[in-house]
């Protein structure tokens, strides 16, 4: 057998790779300003005007305020917004809006910066309660109610997780029955555990609500829909039938006054029913442009995946913050005298600090170009320029998909960040403790993060599936062959054999070899098909078994399948980072670029090295290469790293952040100078040590 993966030619990519120095031999150097216009992407002109409204000191966060002030003061805020009018973008000219789903979710994004409660709670009132009425209203419920909810003279709430179900949306109890005499609907909240749950809005400022309940008529259940139902007066009292109560301080986005709401014979009118996707006539007969349930509800859904593309991009940005601040400070701060008797090390020269932090930068590059990606992807849906049905299934299964990787990636990030800050990252006025409290329920608000990568999952195993959907007998014995074959072969170590002779010992020749643009594609591209080809072959008797048979067997693979799917995510990254690099604006740029694209695939190989050694994808000589490899990364990339984080565009206005603002430096400076002097005036005490030594 040939092991054909060592003889792929070069890509053009990596024929061109640009040399480390150019003809007169001069280190590649960072176009910070050129590299930051590439990150703002296409939307650019909104990104730079939410930057500049969200550096303006009223629309910033005012750490230590109660809870009550710091709600006011959020809910003050939001009218600031209006009268920016930025909110708007996405809403329909009709209506005062600009149509602009892009512009308006990378406007959206931005507001992290300021106060990740605005964005939240603006997100809540134009995001999901507008949104809401937007995607699954029609004309007349735009023209009565988008102009009240876009002026925020009707603050609103989404009113769809319960106390019983979040991410089961699905089984979710709240009830609304329609009664044909009245021609009304009447809401119901059978019991504790159907409350409308962990709102935002609905503690105090909402008075009305999209309520997601059963549809019930003629005493069928038609699936969940949503329902436009006001529930406060002008004074702020609940209507009859409403109740609820807050849900009281967080552990983080304490602006937002987050709320439970249950319903007790609550009437509507039948025209409050939102009914893009099913209707009720007055006789109670139900229709739908849908016919299938399933899919009637996941289109629902479907139309409500903005949420999850704001969260990957604001947690991108707050990665970016983080890192700014922790690299900035690690550039100048200087700690033990290592390698000299009299100046102290800077912290971003030792070895351990590069690990810690210039990795989690590789990958927020990463996730910051995915998301340019995926933002286009989600404006070619919602303008309808892309918006068939595989296109909407495909924007769902990357927001799945990369929704996860960056809010994880967030947290992770502002942890080490305040490690590596010391002391001085543990202070609230350095920002990253109060952003890491914010940021944390990113990961199970929007679709539990575990929840979203089995959804990411099915659609790869389904996908799988569709390749033998109408193969012959002939067709799939010879897949199930080439398939089998290729297993025992690179079980069987003769792939890792071949590699190790290839590389005649040389730790440099696995290096060439696994830094090539085909070869980390290849490495994570395969490694996502085996695990998904291995999960599908242990699943393929569910066809056969009982229903909860068929669910145990299933359940017994959900580890491998979240795995398979997060290296799905993480390959998506890789392959934007990838495609990123032909748009860098100069060859200098562009190694460094290359350099940190490397490092980012070769993070993801190292961490996954068990899994190639045991299925003889790489050999031991190679996977040493890669640790070899990456410490040579980071020496690289380590000249740049303060290059990179600036080349975010955030200035001190947005990190607000005293250690990122060269006060650290100037401390350093200070206290060296104050020592040169002192050493050359002689005016120095004598050390211990030294006196001992004569």
């Amino acid at each position: 057998m040939v092991d054909t993966a060592e003889r792929v030619p070069a890509t053009p990519a990596a024929a061109s790779r640009p040399n480390p120095a150019s003809a007169a031999g001069a280190s590649p150097r960072v176009d910070v300003e050129a590299l930051g216009r590439q990150l703002l992407g296409d939307w650019a002109e909104a990104r730079l005007a939410s930057r500049e409204l969200s550096s303006r000191p009223e629309m910033q966060k005012i750490e230590g305020l109660s809870v009550a002030d710091h709600r006011k003061r959020v809910f003050g805020q939001l009218g600031l917004l209006v009268e920016n009018g930025q909110v708007h973008r996405a809403f329909p000219k009709s209506v005062g809006g600009e149509d602009d789903h892009g512009g308006n979710i990378a406007a959206f994004e931005e507001l992290v910066t300021a106060d990740p409660s605005l964005q939240i709670k603006s997100g809540v009132q134009w995001g999901l309660f507008g949104a809401a009425v937007l995607h699954l209203g029609t004309a007349p419920h735009h023209e009565k109610y988008l102009p009240g909810i876009m002026s925020l003279d009707v603050p609103g709430a989404f009113a769809m997780t319960e106390t019983g179900h979040g991410s089961d949306v699905a089984s979710i109890a709240t009830t609304a029955t329609y009664d044909p005499e009245s021609q009304e609907f009447v809401l119901d909240t059978p019991f504790r555990g159907a409350w409308k749950d962990y709102l935002g809005n609905a503690a105090v400022d909402a008075t009305a609500a999209v309520v997601f309940a059963q549809l019930v008529t003629k005493n069928v259940n038609h699936g969940v829909h949503a329902f436009y139902v006001p529930i406060r007066d002008a004074d702020g009292a609940f209507l009859p039938g409403v109740g609820g109560e807050d849900d009281g301080q967080k552990g983080g986005l304490n602006g937002i006054d987050n709320g439970r709401l249950h319903f007790t014979g609550v009437r509507i009118p039948r025209t409050d029913l939102l009914n893009r996707y099913g209707d009720v006539a007055e006789d109670g007969t139900y229709t739908s442009p849908i016919q299938s349930p399933g899919r009637r509800f996941f289109t629902m859904l479907g139309t409500l995946v903005q949420g999850r593309v704001s969260l990957d991009g604001s947690a991108t940005i707050a990665s970016k913050i983080g890192l700014k601040i922790a690299l900035t400070y690690a550039a100048e701060r200087r700690q033990f005298t290592a390698g000299s008797d009299t100046d102290e090390e800077v912290l971003l020269d030792y070895q351990r600090h590069q690990r810690r932090l210039l990795p989690l930068l590789a990958t927020t590059y990463a996730a910051s170009f995915a998301h340019e990606v995926f933002l286009h992807k989600f404006d070619d849906v919602f303008s309808g320029t892309a918006a068939t049905d595989d296109d909407r299934q495909d924007l769902e299964t990357i927001a799945a998909a990369l929704k996860p990787l960056s809010t994880w990636h967030a947290l992770d990030t502002l942890q080490e960040a305040r490690e590596a800050c010391g002391g001085s990252g543990f202070l609230t006025e350095n920002r990253i403790t109060s952003l890491r409290q914010d940021l944390d329920i990113w990961v199970t608000f929007e679709g539990d993060n575990n929840v979203l990568l089995q959804l990411v999952a099915k659609r790869l195993l389904t996908d799988f599936s569709r390749k033998f959907a109408k193969a012959d007998a002939g067709a799939l014995a010879r897949y199930v062959v080439t398939h089998a074959a290729g297993r025992a072969y690179h079980g069987s170590g003769l792939r890792s054999v071949a590699q190790t002779v290839r590389d005649f010992g040389s730790t440099a020749r696995s290096v060439n070899w696994l830094q090539e643009s085909a070869t980390q594609r290849e490495l994570l591209t395969d490694r996502v098909e085996t695990m998904v080809g291995e999960i599908a072959g242990r699943l393929r008797p569910a066809s056969k078994l009982n229903k909860k048979a068929a669910a145990e067997l299933f359940n017994a693979q959900q580890n491998e399948l979240i795995e398979a799917a997060r290296a799905h995510g993480e390959l998506l990254q890789w392959e934007a980072f990838t495609e990123a690099l032909e748009q860098a604006p100069d060859a200098g740029t562009k190694q460094v670029l290359t350099w940190l694209r490397d490092l980012f695939g070769f993070q993801l190989i190292e961490k996954h090295l068990a899994w190639y050694l045991i299925h003889g994808r790489l050999s031991p000589q190679r996977a040493q290469a890669v640790t070899a490899y990456i410490d040579r990364l980071l020496t690289r990339i380590r000249p740049h790293a303060v290059d990179l984080v600036d080349a975010f565009g955030y200035g001190p206005e947005l990190v607000r952040a005293k250690i990122a603002t060269g006060a650290e430096g100037e401390r350093q400076a200070e206290a060296r100078a104050y020592f040169a002097e002192h050493r050359a005036a002689g005016t120095l005490p004598a050390q211990e040590k030294s006196q001992k030594k004569r």
